[in-house]
Order: C-alpha cells, then sequence, then structure tokens
C-alpha cells in the first residue's frame, strides 16, 4: 500500500510537471523578464485576441489586458490573430544626457517582439515590441508596410491597463480644463474622470505605478478612462472631426509604459522614458546651455506692467536694460521679455493671428537691447505667445527663428493660450504634436532652445532633440498670481514631481520673495520663503528662472542660494518622499563638487533629522543652510528666513525642521 502511495504521488508530480511543461511551450504564450528577474511582462493569444499582463516579484499588477486597434472602416486589428513568429534581444548601455539631472544613464533591458498576422490567404500584419526594464515595462505597437494596408484612420486604441485591485491615483481630467493646468486630484480609479498621463497609483499592497508614453510622434496623446472596477483604457485625444490618427504603413506607435516603484522617489529616479526614446538627433550641441534667468513677467501678473504698449509696458528698451544689469551682477544668464512684439494690442485670444514674431513695437529696440546684453555677458530670452494661431505662428516661423539668431538670441519661450489651436484642434491631438515637432525641428536649425508652455505633454523627447529643454503642462507659479481659487494648495508643489514632473523638466517659475498680492488680495503663494528656494532642487528644470521684480530681490540675502544653485545635475538622489505629503531631493553639481538639498512640505509642519551619507566619505563639507524662521508659516509669516553655516561630514544627520507649508535649502561645499 505505503508503495503504491509513493507511486501514485510519483506519477502525479510528474502529470504535473508535464503540464507546467506544455503551458511553458505553449506558442500562444510568451514571456519576457527585466534583468534582475522581478518584472515580467507575458503576451498570450486567447480565441484570436491578444493580451498582456504584467508582475512585479512575482505579484500581479497589470492583469491581462487587451491590446489593439480599431480603423475607420469597422475593422479590428487585434482579433482573430496568432503568432508567426517571436524574436528577442536584450540590450545594456550607459549613454550620457548633455544636460539633465543625472549625466550617466543606464539603459538595459530584455526585449520581446511578436510578429502577429490576421486572415486567411491575404493577411494583415502587426507586431508589438515588448520591452523589461528593472524599473518598468514598456511595449509599443508596429504595422509594417504590407499588401492590405497602406493609408488608414484609426478611431480607437484598446490598449488596456487592467489593475487587479482598485488602486487610488493621483490625476489631472483630460478634457476639463485646459492644458493641463488643473488642481491634481486624488481617488480611487474607479472615479476618475478621463484622465491625462502621466498617471500615478499607489496600489493596495504598495507599490507605486506611473503610467505614461514616451516617444509620441506623429499621433495622438495617450488619455486613460476607467471601466469595470479598475480596468484602464487607452483613449487618444481626437481631431475636431471625430478620428484619432491618420497614419500610413509603416508606423510606430508611440511606446506605452508603466514605471514600477517600491518608493515614490524611484519614480523620480526612473529614467525609462528617455531610455525608450531615440538618442540624439543633432550632430553639434555646443550651443546648447543650460542656465539661470529673470524675465519682464511677474510684473504683469502683479498689476505693475502691462504686454502691451502703452504708459505701464513692461518691454521696453530702458527696463529690460535695467534687468539686464540685474541679471550680469547677480550671475543670471538670461533675460526673458514677454511683451515685446506687436499683437499684444488685440484681443488676442481670439485674434492671435495678428502677432508679429519679427515686428518688435517702437518702444523696443531689440538691436540695442541685444548688443547692450552680449556686452554684459547675458543673452536674451525670446518669447513667442502664439494665442494658439499655429498656421500664423508656422508663416513666420523661419523668419523669426533667422532674425533671433542674427541677433544672438538662442532660447525662446513659446505660448499655446488658446483652448484650441486655430480654433479648432486640441493641444495633445496629433495636429498640436505635428506643429511642435515641427517648432523644435526648425529652432533646432537655427540653434535655438525652446521653453514650450501649453505644451503637448512631454514624453522624453529632448533625449532625441536636446533643444527642448523645458515647459509648462501643469498649474504654474502664475496660479498664485490671480486665479480665482486662491492659488495653487499648499500640497501642490509635494505633488507634482510625481505627476507632471515624471514627464520631464518643470518650468514652473519658482523664486517668489513678496507675497503680497495688491491686484487679487485672494490669492497668494502659499509657502513660506525657504520653500521657494528649495524648489531649486526639488524641481528639475535646465531654464531656471527666478520669477520675482528685481527690486523683490535687492538686498534681500537669501538671493545668494539662487545665484549659486545649479540648473546641471550629475547625480540625483530621493532619500524620503510621501507623495502629497513631503519631498527632499538631493542633487550633485556637475560641474563641481558641491552637493544641493531641497525639501518641502505640505501644509502640515514637520521635523525629520536627513542623513548625509550622500555626501563623500572622509570628506568635511561647509554647510550652508536657508531654513524656515521660528515663527515662519505659510499664511502668517512667510518671508521669516534664518541662513546659518555649519560644518558636517557624511557620517553626520542634519536637524531639519519644516514650518507649515515650509522647506529648507541647503548648499554643501567641500573643504
Amino acid at each position: 500500500m505505503k508503495k503504491n502511495k509513493i507511486i501514485s504521488i510519483a506519477a502525479f508530480l510528474f502529470t504535473v510537471a508535464f503540464l507546467i511543461s506544455c503551458v511553458q511551450k505553449d506558442p500562444s504564450v510568451q514571456d519576457v523578464k527585466s534583468p534582475d528577474g522581478l518584472n515580467k511582462i507575458t503576451f498570450a493569444v486567447e480565441q484570436g485576441d491578444i493580451y498582456y499582463s504584467v508582475t512585479h516579484k512575482g505579484k500581479e499588477i497589470i492583469a491581462p489586458s487587451k491590446l489593439g486597434f480599431v480603423f475607420k472602416d469597422g475593422s479590428v486589428l487585434g482579433k482573430k490573430m496568432k503568432i508567426e513568429n517571436i524574436s528577442r534581444n536584450s540590450y545594456n548601455e550607459t549613454w550620457e544626457q548633455p544636460w539633465g539631472e543625472k549625466r550617466l544613464i543606464e539603459n538595459r533591458y530584455e526585449e520581446m517582439t511578436v510578429n502577429l498576422s490576421s486572415g486567411n490567404g491575404q493577411k494583415y500584419y502587426m507586431n508589438i515590441v515588448f520591452r523589461a526594464f528593472n524599473d518598468g515595462i514598456a511595449f509599443r505597437y508596429e504595422i509594417p508596410e504590407q499588401e492590405l494596408i497602406d493609408s488608414f484612420i484609426i478611431t480607437d486604441e484598446l490598449t488596456q491597463f487592467a489593475l487587479p485591485t482598485i488602486d487610488n491615483a493621483w490625476w489631472i481630467p483630460a478634457y476639463k480644463g485646459v492644458y493641463y493646468e488643473n488642481i491634481t486630484q486624488y481617488t480611487p480609479v474607479n472615479l476618475i474622470d478621463t484622465a491625462s498621463c502621466p498617471f500615478t497609483i499607489k496600489t493596495l499592497n504598495g507599490k507605486y505605478l506611473t503610467i505614461h508614453e514616451a516617444n509620441l510622434t506623429d499621433y495622438a496623446a495617450m488619455n486613460l478612462y476607467c471601466t469595470g472596477e479598475s480596468t484602464l483604457n487607452c483613449d487618444l485625444t481626437p481631431w475636431s472631426t471625430g478620428e484619432k490618427v491618420f497614419a500610413k504603413a509603416p508606423i510606430k506607435s508611440p511606446w506605452r509604459m508603466v514605471m514600477i516603484a517600491d518608493k515614490p522617489g524611484e519614480l523620480i529616479t526612473s529614467y525609462l522614458e528617455l531610455n525608450l526614446n531615440e538618442p540624439c538627433a543633432i550632430d553639434d550641441i555646443s550651443w546648447i546651455e543650460p542656465c539661470r534667468y529673470i524675465g519682464i513677467w511677474w510684473g504683469m501678473h502683479m498689476g505693475k506692467y502691462t504686454w502691451h504698449m502703452g504708459p505701464n509696458h513692461g518691454a521696453t528698451t530702458e527696463n529690460t536694460m535695467r534687468y539686464i544689469d540685474f541679471a550680469a551682477e547677480h550671475g543670471f544668464k538670461g533675460v526673458l521679455v514677454e511683451g515685446w512684439n506687436k499683437g499684444w494690442e488685440n484681443d488676442w485670444t481670439k485674434e492671435g493671428d495678428k502677432f508679429s514674431f519679427i515686428e518688435p513695437y517702437p518702444d523696443f529696440d531689440i538691436e540695442k537691447i541685444t548688443g547692450y546684453a552680449s556686452s554684459k555677458g547675458v543673452k536674451l530670452i525670446g518669447h513667442h505667445e502664439t494665442g494658439g494661431a499655429t498656421k500664423n505662428y508656422e508663416n513666420q516661423l523661419e523668419d523669426a527663428f533667422a532674425l533671433y539668431q542674427k541677433l544672438g538670441v538662442n532660447s525662446v519661450k513659446t505660448g499655446y493660450v488658446s483652448p484650441l489651436l486655430d480654433g479648432k484642434e486640441r493641444h495633445s491631438s496629433q495636429y498640436g504634436v505635428r506643429h511642435m515637432r515641427k517648432v523644435i525641428e526648425t529652432a533646432a536649425k537655427y540653434h535655438i532652445t525652446i521653453d514650450n508652455h501649453e505644451p503637448v505633454m512631454p514624453t522624453g523627447l529632448r533625449r532625441t532633440y536636446p533643444n527642448l529643454m523645458t515647459g509648462e503642462g501643469m498649474r504654474g507659479q502664475e496660479y498664485n498670481a490671480w486665479s480665482q481659487d486662491g492659488g495653487n494648495p499648499v500640497n501642490h508643489t509635494c505633488i507634482i514631481p510625481f505627476t507632471r514632473g515624471l514627464a520631464g523638466p518643470m518650468d514652473y517659475t519658482p523664486g517668489v520673495f513678496n507675497f503680497d498680492n495688491p491686484v487679487n488680495p485672494g490669492t497668494k503663494v502659499k509657502t513660506t520663503l525657504a520653500h521657494q528656494l528649495a524648489l531649486y532642487v526639488v524641481f528639475f528644470s535646465p531654464l531656471q528662472m527666478a520669477c520675482d521684480l528685481p527690486e523683490n530681490y535687492e538686498g534681500n540675502p537669501a538671493l545668494k542660494f539662487i545665484e549659486q544653485v545649479p540648473v546641471n545635475w550629475d547625480i540625483t538622489k530621493v532619500p524620503d518622499a510621501e507623495i502629497g505629503k513631503y519631498v527632499y531631493i538631493v542633487r550633485k553639481d556637475r560641474d563641481s563638487k558641491d552637493w544641493y538639498l531641497g525639501c518641502i512640505t505640505n501644509e502640515m509642519p514637520r521635523e525629520t533629522n536627513i542623513n548625509l551619507g550622500f555626501l563623500e566619505k572622509d570628506k568635511i563639507y561647509s554647510a550652508e543652510i536657508y531654513r524656515d524662521g521660528d515663527n515662519a508659516h505659510w499664511e502668517t509669516n512667510p518671508t521669516s528666513v534664518s541662513i546659518e553655516k555649519i560644518t558636517v561630514t557624511a557620517n553626520d544627520y542634519l536637524p531639519v525642521k519644516l514650518a507649515p507649508g515650509g522647506g529648507i535649502a541647503v548648499r554643501f561645499t567641500p573643504e
């Protein structure tokens, strides 16, 4: 009896092993694992439908989710399909960013390409490329050139991200409000409206995911909506006529990507998006220079200046030269000037086609100004507000950039303040994507860098075109000047590094020193001054503005931190953070051995001890500290700041006491 029992158990185990082996060898189920083995993508064909799923450390984070397309003729590419071939590839490189939050980027992944077909006799073909990284996963569609598909119109993309549980997410609505400038909401995923990407999730088992896209090229931006309890579905931003994408084979879709992290800070130090873009397409990039700048801008929001010419015009020759003098004295390399060109006198939100990008107002002598700036070692930063009139802008694009190149202006802030481009198309539609790419490529030809406001959400294109340096795409500092809801919430700056900030550099325009608002007393900057300083470390932008008026900076010793803080980094680390509550980031200067720390909190005061183990061992550092004063408070006493200098080493802990809405900024210099 005992022998028979042993034989039965052995037979059972053999049968189980055989069945497992059969499953593993099933050609309709294929998988690929990340180099560290922790992230796995599984692809499956089930009754002709195609699915993928994802596990992290053996636990499901994306349940089986559909893939495919719907075309305008009603056909579906993703039904009745079978696998024709599977190919695999390993990749491992380290590449250098010309500028960025980290100099050396590791790009390591395992790749699986699935070649699919459908139909009998004459067939339709589609490939799906999957990449598994240590910090996430990605996939994209390829529709190759083929007999049955030439030009086609996509009316829906069937991509899903089916979450196993009803997780919570930070999100903003896609079609309500404009330009991604909405207050972030935090809700269960089944309560979201159609939401923009990046879409950041905290799972019930404590993991952090961010769904976004990379390498958005001649395609519509991806948004997400929820069906069932927790299945997120792709919603492509449509043209005004309803179609999503006009295409011609061969075509590659943007990458659909999911960052995967155990801690929130690991999302910030993931470079998945950059690694999914093509290498630099510009041969000579020596003219691309990060810098700090000031600008004739905040004065308009404060009611001191006007954009249009008149008695209070901000962009006059005299005023611009005053700003240039201030920039030269305090180490700023650029001066942004808005309102310099003809067209602001119109109701330009409706008549944006009246803007000229080559004709300055009579009181703005652009040749005298650029010559004076050059003599001071400062550059004029140009400004092109289009009012959303893209055709008018494109008609002047070559002449406008040629003028700037002639005058030595090699950086331009573009703007698209209009709910619809040319009165018809959404910014994140294929129409908007095509226009923005044309501007970036034309700018590169004239050696001009771009700071893109009211943009298409960044998707890592800065790797391919590093002249696309920064942008908006969020509720920036300007909302603290005039927004009727009182300005950005206190916790706003503790959220956006984990949402919008994951898409690319943010031109948030920090640096407010004067917290009085004579124009809108009910609206205010809801931080302390030390918090404003810390934002120069917490928020990354290679073009970083000090937004306040020169007269508000003069004589304030806290300005020294802005004068010194770099905009180009060698290393970035996030020792600790909790989304919406607090974040502290440390970065190492690319051009020296200095380290910088920025720490901010929401409306709650906090006390902690920061481990300085990131500093180089066996060295003594001078720590120059800018912290909240003892009675600082974002609402009642925002300007109170204490400045001190102490000596520290990597073995020390730095005691930190943050006021409500407060912060701390520190420069560590080796002695």
